[in-house]
C-alpha cells in the first residue's frame, strides 16, 4: 500500500482551527481540491469504503468547517457516508487509511472516536432530531450563540424522523439550528417519491431561480438594515417562492426559513452564505445542489449506485479492480432473492415487491425491472414499507417486504401493530441478518431473531443455504401462512447449482444434517455451514457429532427437540445473531419447559455492540465461526482444552 501523501495545504491541517487560521477564504477552492484527491487516493487503494457521497461534500464540509466554530458549534452527519472529508480535517488524516478496517476508525461518524463527532449515526434521518437537542439543552444551559447544524441528504429526508424533527423544530423558534439540504437526487439509488419531485421543481425554476438571488443578496445583509427589513425582505422572499414555484414552501410551511437552491460546490459562495446565515435567528434551511462523487470524472460520468462504494480501484482510468475467481462461485443470497421472487411472481400474481430504496442491494431491482407494475421502491421509510405492505395483503396480495435486519428495527411497531396483530401474510425478507463486517455497530443485524421471535403469529426463519432460502420463500407464499419472517446474511451462500425446482418446507420442521452419537449441535441459518467444516475437521478425532439444522426459530421444531434431548446431554447451539433471547435462548427455555437436563453451550454475539472488521474476522472474535465450534467441542468432550475466544466488542 502506498505512503499516501496529502497536498501542500491540506498537510497544514490537523484541526479545523488550523483551516480557520492559516487560510483565506480564496484559498477554499485549493483546499478542496486537495480533500477530494486524498480521499481518491485513498480510497481507490483500500476499497472498502463509500466513496460517490463524500465527494459530493468536499466544498460544502470544508465550508462548514471554515465559517463555524467547530466543535464548540456542533456539526451532525446525517447517515455519515458523506462524512470522509470530515474525518480527514478533524484530526483523523494520518489514519484515515484504517477507515472500516479492524482496529481503524470507523466509517461513520463515532463519539467516543472524536470530539468532532458530535452524534453516531448509521442509520438516516436522524441529524435534525439530534441537532435540535443539542439546540435546546444549549439554550436551556445559557449558550445562546452556539450554532448547530444537521447536514441531511434528499434521500433521508424522505423518513418520517427527518418531518418529525423539522415539525418540532420549526415550534422551537430560539432554537440556533441550521439544516442544510444536501440535495443530489440519491440516496443509494435514485431517490423516488413525492419530495425529490418538489425538490426538483425548485431548482429547475428559471424564474424562480433567477429572481431569488436579489432576495437572497437582501437576506444576507439583513443584520445591517435592523429587525424591520428583516421582516420585509422575509415576506418577500416568502411571496415570491410561493408565487413563482406556484405552491406554498414546504419548509416555511413548518416554520423554518428556507435559503436556495444554491451552489453545493461554489465553496467560497457557500462560506459567504454560510456566514450570512450565523447572524439569522431561529430554525433555518440551506438548500444545496451537489452532484454525488463531484470532482472524479469517472464517478461523475458513471453509474451513482456502482460508484457508491466502488471497492479498489485504479484512480487513473476509474476500473474497479474485480477478482475473478478461478472455479465457479455461489451466488450471493441477495441475487438468489432477486431471482426466486422473479420466479415466484411468474405463477403468483398476487405476489408484489417493497423496499425501502434498497433496490440494487436487496436485489428488488430484478424483479423492478422484470414486474415494474408489482415493485414497490418507497424510500427511506421503513415504517411505510411495512404498513404499506400490511394495506396490501389486506386486499389479498402477498408483499414480500425486502428490508436489511438492521433497518428492520426501525419499523418494529408496524410489524407488532399493523402486520401480526391482524395476523397478515406479510413476507419479511430480512437481508444482512448477523454480522455484515466493515460498517459495524450501526448496521449489523444482529438482533432480528430476538425481536421477531417475541411477536405473537409471527413464523421466524433462516435458511442454511440458497435452495433452503428458495424453498422458505415459495413456503412463505402459500395461504394462510401469516406473518413469515426469512433471515439471510450478507454475501456468498455455498451451492454453486442453487436453482433447484421449489418445495414447500412445512413450518416449524428441521432437518438433520449429520448422525452422531456423542454430542449435537443445533444451528439457525448460515452458521450451520460452519458447523459442517468443524465436523469435518474433527472426523479424524473419532468424534461422533450429530448435527440439526432447525430452520425456524419459532414454532421451533420441538418434536426434534424431544429426539435431541432424549438422547444427548452435550448440546451446543449455534447462531449469527444476539445470543440474548435468540435462537439459544429458545433452546434453553424449551429444556426447562419440558424439564430436560443437559450441559449447554450457546455460541453467538453476547451482549455487546460489536465493532467494524470483515466477516471473517468479527465471526472469529464472536466465538461461533469454524475455528470457535473446533475448540467448544473439543472441550466439552474433553479432547482438549480451548484457547480462549476473545471479541471486538465492548
Amino acid at each position: 500500500m502506498s505512503e499516501f501523501k496529502a497536498g501542500p495545504f491540506l498537510d497544514r491541517i490537523q484541526l479545523p482551527e488550523d483551516l480557520r487560521n492559516n487560510f483565506s477564504i480564496d484559498d477554499l477552492p485549493q483546499v478542496s481540491e486537495e480533500v477530494r484527491q486524498y480521499i481518491v487516493d485513498v480510497i481507490s487503494e483500500i476499497g472498502n469504503s463509500h466513496f460517490g457521497a463524500s465527494l459530493g461534500v468536499v466544498e460544502l464540509t470544508v465550508a462548514l468547517h471554515y465559517v463555524f466554530n467547530t466543535p464548540y458549534d456542533q456539526l451532525v452527519w446525517d447517515v455519515g457516508h458523506q462524512a470522509y472529508g470530515h474525518k480527514i480535517l478533524t484530526g483523523r488524516k494520518d489514519v484515515f487509511h484504517t477507515n472500516r478496517i479492524k482496529g481503524g476508525i470507523s466509517g461513520f461518524p463515532k463519539r467516543s472516536e472524536s470530539n468532532f463527532d458530535t452524534f453516531g449515526v448509521g442509520h438516516s434521518s436522524t441529524s435534525i432530531s439530534a441537532a435540535l437537542g443539542m439546540a435546546v439543552a444549549n439554550n436551556y444551559k445559557g449558550e445562546k450563540e452556539r450554532q448547530h447544524i444537521a447536514v441531511i441528504g434528499d434521500g433521508a429526508m424522505t423518513a418520517g424522523l427527518a418531518f418529525e424533527g423539522m415539525n418540532h423544530a420549526g415550534y422551537e423558534k430560539d432554537a440556533n439550528l441550521l439544516v442544510v439540504l444536501n440535495d443530489n437526487c440519491m440516496s443509494i439509488d435514485p431517490n423516488v417519491g413525492a419530495l425529490r419531485d418538489y425538490l426538483t421543481d425548485i431548482t429547475t425554476s428559471h424564474t424562480y431561480n433567477k429572481v431569488k438571488d436579489e432576495v437572497w443578496n437582501l437576506l444576507g445583509k439583513v443584520s445591517k438594515f435592523g429587525p424591520d427589513a428583516q421582516s420585509v425582505a422575509s415576506k418577500i422572499s416568502t411571496a415570491l417562492k410561493g408565487s413563482l414555484l406556484k405552491q406554498s414552501n414546504l419548509f416555511e410551511a413548518l416554520n423554518f426559513r428556507y435559503f436556495g437552491p444554491v451552489d453545493g460546490h461554489d465553496v467560497i459562495g457557500l462560506a459567504k452564505v454560510m456566514e450570512d446565515l450565523k447572524d439569522i435567528p431561529g430554525p433555518k434551511i440551506l438548500h444545496c445542489i451537489t452532484r454525488k462523487g463531484a470532482g472524479y470524472k469517472f464517478s461523475e460520468e458513471g453509474d451513482p449506485t456502482k460508484w457508491h462504494a466502488p471497492g479498489v480501484f485504479n484512480k487513473d482510468t476509474g476500473e474497479i479492480v474485480k477478482v475473478v475467481p478461478k472455479s465457479p462461485q455461489p451466488p450471493k443470497y441477495q441475487e438468489v432473492f432477486g431471482h426466486s421472487i422473479v420466479e415466484l411472481a411468474e405463477t403468483n400474481d398476487k405476489i408484489m415487491g417493497v423496499t425501502p430504496a434498497m433496490p440494487s442491494g436487496s436485489s428488488m431491482n430484478i424483479m423492478m425491472k422484470a414486474m415494474p407494475e408489482r415493485t414497490f421502491d418507497v424510500g427511506i421509510a421503513e415504517q411505510h414499507a411495512v404498513t404499506f405492505s400490511a394495506g396490501l395483503a389486506t386486499q389479498g396480495m402477498v408483499p414480500f417486504c425486502n428490508i436489511y435486519s438492521s433497518f428492520m428495527q426501525r419499523a418494529f411497531d408496524q410489524v407488532l401493530h399493523d402486520v401480526a396483530i391482524q395476523n397478515l401474510n406479510v413476507v419479511f425478507c430480512l437481508d444482512r441478518g448477523g454480522l455484515v463486517g466493515a460498517d459495524g455497530a450501526t448496521h449489523h443485524g444482529a438482533y432480528d431473531l430476538s425481536y421477531m421471535r417475541c411477536i405473537p403469529n409471527m413464523t421466524v426463519s433462516a435458511p442454511m443455504n440458497e435452495t433452503e432460502l428458495r424453498n422458505m420463500m415459495f413456503t412463505a407464499q402459500q395461504e394462510d401462512m401469516g406473518p413469515f419472517s426469512i433471515r439471510y446474511p450478507r454475501g456468498k451462500g455455498v451451492q454453486t447449482k442453487w436453482k433447484t425446482p421449489f418445495q414447500a418446507i412445512k413450518v416449524g420442521q428441521g432437518r438433520k444434517v449429520t448422525n452422531g452419537d456423542d454430542i449435537a449441535i443445533l444451528t439457525i441459518g448460515h452458521p450451520g455451514n460452519f458447523a459442517q467444516e468443524a465436523i469435518k475437521e474433527l472426523k479424524s478425532t473419532g468424534a461422533s457429532i450429530a448435527h440439526y439444522d432447525m430452520r425456524f426459530v419459532k414454532p421451533i421444531d420441538e418434536v426434534m427437540l424431544h429426539e435431541v434431548f432424549s438422547k444427548f446431554s452435550k448440546i451446543i447451539t449455534i447462531e449469527d445473531g444476539c445470543l440474548m433471547g435468540g435462537f439459544g435462548s429458545a433452546v434453553i427455555e424449551f429444556m426447562a419447559d419440558q424439564k430436560y437436563n443437559a450441559e449447554i453451550v450457546r455460541l453467538g454475539i453476547e451482549d455487546a455492540y460489536v465493532h467494524h472488521g470483515t466477516q471473517e474476522e468479527l465471526w472469529a472474535d464472536c466465538g461461533f465461526d469454524k475455528d470457535a465450534i473446533v475448540k467448544t467441542i473439543k472441550s466439552m468432550l474433553n479432547l482438549s482444552i480451548p484457547e480462549k475466544v476473545s471479541a471486538n466488542i465492548g
